[in-house]
């Protein structure tokens, strides 16, 4: 904090500590500073919706806003990622590296993980530390693994066959750190939807032995085959089996056939249970999971705002001083406070936050327009600058004339984005043709010098650095692009008289380029970019899921590899012995080598999580696991049934009715009233953007905090200085599951917690909600 700042902040009276203790106005500077970062804390908890029970004392603030800070959790989750990415150079290894290099690394992982654990302890009570779940779950798998590592590197030293069984836990990390809230709530969900689930899964069940129970009496002694000669529905569990497979349609209409062969009414049983087991019962597997996983959700967005808000009334009452017998927060402990908390916001930008949240312009706001603070910072707000072009200063004469004015308000009109869209579409049918033909080879340099030509045009029109700004997703997209599409083009026709010159590779990468940017056109298109708005602004929601089905994954791959690894060989010469049985004799005439899936092993972690993607897509799973069936017993298929239900069944319905959700909010979005405050303000201020000079696309999801407004004639008569709301999305996970279930939230859930004090003992923040606990 400078020196001005804390001069300015020097009136403030006083101010309420851990909670509503008092302190003079002639108190320390340093305390004045303790009450300022400890307020800054709670505020920066409700911004990001962190709910971590720390001690107040000045030591402990300032360690966990160290805690908090970027960097170190940058740190956490690279050593997650080195530590799950161990795998692959672990036996059985896709990059071999000896057993002394593994251990070093995970030696290393396991150290910081244990740092930030002690680095935390040092943050919150004991006795709250000690009974955080998510804490000893860390402790046990940081001793579990270092036991496992003490007996495997013994008895591997010993020549003896041993299991690294610790690392199914190295996923607990990712779930368990204190930056995995989102995925801790993903896990709970699931657990809490889970009961309701299971009931609807033994009706499931119990229609499948039913049926199984039918097939068997129906065509176990018709003396059926199947075609590759095996005996028809005579075995129970392999009806079931099959029959499960059935309701996934990936042995569809196969399995059916022999009986269909033998009597056309037959297939009345098969059409029977499709409707009942595939089209009902997989229905009401998602209608339960989208129906009890919102309900939970629900919930715990309920906690998070009651939370959040008892946050902020904590951090009102550190900064408050009495004015007019009415508590308040004045104007320069306010500015300091947001210094502290978003340190890289702009004065201007902070300035205009003030006077939303003082209407009156009285110097100071009340609680219920401190509670704002949140969300108001969590509006992304851009400042845009007036620069004035390069050429305007050296050529100012040339810049000014009427031919240049003219040149400027062509690339400026929507006639030009629309005549290059065309020329792009153009540019991607002779793209399809025989680039063989010289004709099409001359007409791609023409694309090239017209994609130039609209590079020089947008250059000479905009100010430079306006438009490259940060934010310029689409400039620095298309120059990209035609820059090394025109460098790949030129070395091609220069290599091309080589001999021995195989162009193909740089040819690829020519028409990758070119292919690419038909994306534009897709962006110019407004119901085309709502879509992909949309998308864009759940993509945070959507990586949420994707760590949970990396943990599953993670698991699901250990496990399989200890259970077969080597049962299955890939050969890349297709001469090899043994090739067309993947090395296994066990696997002769099988569907599975007759299909060439000897890739498709539990030899290494890559091509693990690779058939485990196959499984999730569903089609042919049936015969990846006969592979493994047959190569082992038939006890295999448990392992390939469980991954089904736990991740086709119950986590890709989940992630599907949470998108849902999702994309119906962000698709049909109407404007909160704190950011339409903010643009009512803009707009007051006369320090606004009209909309249809700067109308939305893919790029409003991607700006940043500041902006150019461009070269100063396409500002004429405007300030120097002006602000736009950058985008409707939000910053956090949170703040979207706010938005998801505002509707159904109680005025009690926004009501404001009074009396904090009277829930925790003195010297510490309110307890830990139960929904940031696993």
């Amino acid at each position: 904090m400078s020196e001005a700042d804390k001069r300015e902040g020097a009136d403030v009276g006083q101010r309420g500590a851990n909670g509503g203790g008092k302190s003079s106005a002639g108190s320390a500077e340093g305390h004045k500073s303790d009450e300022l970062k400890l307020a800054a804390v709670y505020v920066s908890d409700a911004q990001y919706n962190r709910n971590v029970f720390f001690n107040t004392s000045p030591q402990c603030v300032r360690l966990y806003m160290l805690y908090n800070h970027w960097s170190l959790q940058f740190l956490v989750y690279v050593f997650i990622f080195v530590d799950l990415a161990l795998a692959l150079f672990e036996d059985p290894a896709f990059v071999p590296l000896p057993l002394w290099a593994t251990y070093i690394m995970e030696l290393i992982c396991l150290a910081a993980f244990t740092a930030r654990l002690i680095h935390y302890a040092r943050i919150i009570p004991k006795q709250k530390f000690w009974k955080d779940p998510k804490n000893i779950c860390i402790v046990v798998v940081i001793l579990l693994t270092l036991v496992d590592m003490i007996i495997y590197g013994s008895l591997k030293a010993m020549d003896y066959h041993v299991v690294r069984w610790s690392r199914v836990f190295r996923p607990l990390f990712l779930v368990n750190v204190t930056e995995g809230r989102h995925l801790r709530r993903a896990f709970r969900s699931i657990r809490n939807a889970l009961p309701q689930i299971i009931y609807v899964f033994f009706l499931f069940i119990i229609s499948v032995l039913m049926f199984s129970l039918m097939a068997l009496k129906l065509f176990g002694k018709r003396d059926l085959k199947t075609i590759d000669g095996r005996s028809y529905f005579t075995n129970y569990g392999e009806i079931i089996f099959d029959l499960y497979v059935l309701v996934t349609t990936a042995n569809s209409p196969d399995v059916m056939m022999p009986a269909y062969n033998s009597s056309s009414t037959f297939s009345i049983f098969f059409i029977v249970y499709i409707l009942i087991n595939t089209y009902t019962f997989m229905s009401v597997f998602l209608a339960v999971v989208y129906n009890n996983y919102k309900k939970y959700l629900k919930e715990e967005v309920r906690q998070l705002v009651r939370a959040k808000r008892q946050k902020m009334v904590r951090a009102f009452k550190v900064l408050q001083e009495m004015r007019d017998e009415e508590p308040v927060v004045m104007q320069a402990c306010w500015n300091q406070l947001v210094c502290v908390v978003q340190p890289n916001i702009t004065n201007a930008h902070r300035e205009l936050l003030w006077s939303v949240s003082d209407e009156n312009k009285r110097g100071y706001i009340g609680k219920m327009a401190f509670l704002q603070l949140p969300d108001l910072l969590n509006i992304q707000v851009i400042t845009l600058k007036s620069r004035t072009h390069p050429l305007e200063i050296w050529i100012p004469r040339i810049y000014s004339s009427s031919a240049s004015r003219l040149i400027c308000r062509v690339v400026q009109h929507r006639a030009f984005v629309y005549i290059y869209d065309f020329i792009i579409l153009v540019n991607a049918v002779f793209i399809g043709l025989d680039e063989e033909n010289s004709f099409f080879s001359y007409a791609e340099w023409v694309f090239l010098g017209l994609y130039l030509l609209e590079i020089l045009m947008k250059l000479y029109t905009f100010e430079p650095r306006a438009f490259y700004a940060r934010h310029q997703f689409w400039n620095w997209f298309d120059s990209i692009i035609i820059v090394s599409a025109l460098v790949a083009t030129i070395l091609n026709s220069v290599l091309k008289p080589s001999d021995g010159y195989n162009g193909r590779q740089i040819l690829d990468i020519v028409f990758i380029l070119r292919v690419l940017r038909l994306l534009r056109v897709v962006d110019s298109i407004k119901r085309f970019r709502a879509i992909i708005n949309t998308l864009v602004k759940i993509g945070p929601t959507i990586l949420t899921f994707g760590q949970l089905i990396l943990v599953v994954y993670y698991i699901f791959a250990m496990v399989g590899m200890e259970l077969f690894k080597g049962k299955i060989t890939y050969f890349e010469n297709s001469a090899s012995p043994g090739s067309e049985y993947c090395g296994n004799p066990l696997l002769k005439g099988s569907a599975f080598a007759k299909n060439n899936y000897c890739k498709n092993n539990f030899n290494n972690v890559w091509s693990s999580f690779v058939l485990l993607v196959e499984l999730t897509v569903v089609n042919q799973w049936h015969v990846l696991a006969s592979g493994f069936t047959a190569v082992t017993n038939a006890s295999a298929r448990i392992f390939f049934v469980i991954f089904h239900i736990l991740v086709v069944i119950i986590i890709i319905n989940i992630f599907v009715a949470f998108v849902l959700e999702a994309f119906f909010v962000e698709y049909t979005f109407s404007k909160g009233e704190l950011q339409t405050s903010l643009e009512k303000k803009i707009e007051e201020l006369e320090l606004g953007i009209e909309q249809d000079k700067l109308d939305e696309n893919l790029v409003e999801d991607m700006e940043t905090c500041e902006n150019d407004l461009g070269p100063s004639e396409t500002v004429k008569g405007k300030p120097s200085l002006m602000f736009k709301i950058a985008s409707k999305r939000y910053r956090t996970v949170d703040g979207l599951l706010q938005r998801m279930f505002e509707a159904d939230l109680s005025p009690e859930d926004n009501a404001d917690d009074e009396d904090p004090d009277n829930e925790s003992p003195p010297g510490y923040n309110f307890p830990n909600p139960s929904y940031d606990t696993i």
